[in-house]
């Protein structure tokens, strides 16, 4: 049967790679004619190193504010209390340094900005939802007129993407918000950045940029384009986190595994799903404030296990990429996050057997557990995953 699909390139106008972080935002800022920049960066960062700094000093009176108050997850009082405090500077481009959290939340404000949302409910009205085939559907919004550009410290790689999971306090639930103008106008990936960021952290965000791209290469719904961004990412990742954790001071490597977590992210452009270790893994993250590396690093391996019946032959695709080529996709994979030192066990997390019928549950109403690869009709068998992840 012949394939069909669609690739969107989306609104991204640049990724520059290799260079000084502070004066490549210096130049995007030029480039984009912005005259009152307003940062939102890691709190360590602006407080411990002199990071932030660097770029308050190239943009000089460009910057007329910062906010470094992001909590794990984006939760939703914050991300009104950036966009106030955005909206009251009259910033005309947000950049963000930082990890994921502050990539979506930027992302987020973005949305506030377009739309004078200043309040938590004030959101409601904006969520993405998904139509009948399971495409993502932002409602109608004013248009987008506060661009954003990214300079990551971490390898989750959201800042490749126009969504934004902000959490629901309320309910305990990961929601999602998107808009095609939400992707940031540049990314900056400069390994120096990453420096400072704190070994589990670099290291967890690196896995679960390797969920994306295993995750894509084990989809029902893959294809060429999907698969040769996420087998290359993949091997770029599977060389660069070990050598970054033998050598800290590597900058090859940090540059390869954020080259890597880039390619992670080519899948989702071209529609591909990701399955169950990303829908289980949004749960653990919002009920039990797991982060989001060490939901992939604890879920990845079982999935693949649980899943191995549906997509062998995919599977094998995984291990070679991995430098493994017949061995047991999960097994290496088992191996690759015991040897960076990552939790591999709910209980790891302190997550018990009695939670998993309120996990199941949940992870039904996510975006990624009825596309698994491998069909899951009910909560009985997101049970038997979280078994095998126990």
């Amino acid at each position: 049967m012949l394939k069909s699909g669609r690739v969107v390139f989306g609104h991204m106008e640049e990724v520059v790679f290799g260079v000084n972080a502070a004066e490549a935002v210096s130049q995007q800022a030029r480039r984009l004619d912005a005259s009152r920049v307003f940062l939102m960066v890691s709190g360590t960062l602006n407080r411990e190193t002199d990071e932030i700094d660097k770029v308050r000093r190239a943009l000089g009176n460009k910057c007329v504010g910062a906010f470094d108050r992001m909590p794990a997850h984006t939760p939703r009082a914050a991300v009104i209390a950036a966009a106030n405090q955005a909206r009251e500077a009259k910033a005309d481009l947000i950049v963000t340094f930082g990890g994921g959290s502050i990539t979506d939340g930027a992302k987020a404000v973005q949305l506030c900005l377009a739309n004078d949302i200043g309040t938590v409910e004030e959101l409601n009205a904006f969520r993405a939802s998904r139509d009948a085939s399971g495409t993502l559907r932002p409602p109608e919004s004013n248009p987008i007129r506060v661009r954003q550009v990214s300079v990551p410290t971490t390898l989750s790689a959201g800042e490749f993407s126009a969504f934004s999971g902000v959490l629901n306090e309320q309910t305990k639930s990961k929601q999602m918000f998107s808009h095609p103008m939400l992707i940031p106008s540049a990314v900056i990936l400069d390994p120096a950045a990453t420096l400072p960021t704190p070994e589990w952290l670099l290291l967890s965000t690196g896995i679960r940029a390797v969920d994306h791209c295993v995750e894509a290469i084990c989809s029902r719904e893959t294809h060429a384009f999907a698969n040769a961004s996420s087998l290359q990412g993949l091997s770029l990742l599977a060389s660069g986190l070990p050598r970054v954790k033998a050598d800290p001071a590597d900058l090859d490597a940090r540059l390869d595994c954020l080259m890597g977590a880039w390619l992670s992210m080519g899948a989702l452009a071209g529609g591909v799903p990701m399955g169950a270790s990303h829908g289980i893994g949004y749960v653990l993250g919002a009920l039990f404030d797991v982060p989001h590396g060490h939901t992939s690093c604890i879920m990845l391996p079982a999935v693949m296990r649980w899943n191995k019946p549906a997509n062998a032959a995919s599977q094998a695709l995984v291990a070679a990429a991995m430098g493994h080529p017949g061995a047991d996709a999960g097994d290496v994979l088992d191996r690759f996050i015991a040897d960076l030192g990552m939790p591999r066990s709910l209980g790891a997390v302190n997550i018990g057997p009695e939670q998993f019928g309120r996990i199941a549950q949940q992870a039904m109403g996510t975006p990624w557990v009825p596309r698994n690869p491998r069909p899951i009709p009910s909560p009985a068998e997101v049970e038997e995953i979280l078994a095998l992840a126990a």
